[in-house]
């Protein structure tokens, strides 16, 4: 009987363990809520292009026309290709032509980086910041780019 109250007791006390665990992080708040995306320049093996504030490449999209997504369109092309979100007015680092930084609305009132009217993307299996290995792929359609401070697409 006493093992049976002991187990009993430990068993509970691991079940008010994971509660307390479970409400103490139901009360962290959401990461970025609210945030703006910033938008940087890298220097890279293809020269200065523009990076996430992480660091990672931001790219472009041959069959988006001016200030249009297509990629969300496609099946399977916004799991690969995530366009750069924003929630506020974005950011420009150093070097970055703040006039040349705009947003689009997409399906559902998610609101996409844009530079120069190019849609910005990041290459969700990129492991590397600064990675250039995937400008140029084809895929669903269309050839991926680079971006620079000019707004023209890296090759």
């Amino acid at each position: 009987m006493k093992r049976t109250n002991i187990l009993l007791a430990g068993f509970l006390a691991g079940v008010t363990s994971v509660s307390a665990v479970a409400s103490a992080q139901s009360l962290v708040p959401t990461a970025h809520a609210g945030r703006a995306a910033k938008v940087q320049l890298r220097n890279t093996s293809l020269g200065r292009i523009l990076v996430n504030s992480s660091g990672f490449t931001l790219y472009s999209f041959t069959k988006d026309p001016r200030n249009k997504n297509t990629c969300v369109k496609i099946s399977g092309c916004a799991e690969i290709w995530r366009g750069l979100g924003t929630t506020a007015k974005p950011i420009a680092g150093s070097g970055v032509k703040a006039s040349l930084l705009s947003t689009i609305t997409l399906p559902g009132g998610t609101k996409q980086v844009t530079y120069a009217g190019h849609p910005l993307y990041l290459y969700v299996p990129a492991s590397e910041r600064g990675e250039t290995s995937y400008v140029g792929v084809t895929q669903f359609g269309g050839r991926w780019y680079a971006v620079n401070a000019a707004g023209k697409t890296v090759k």
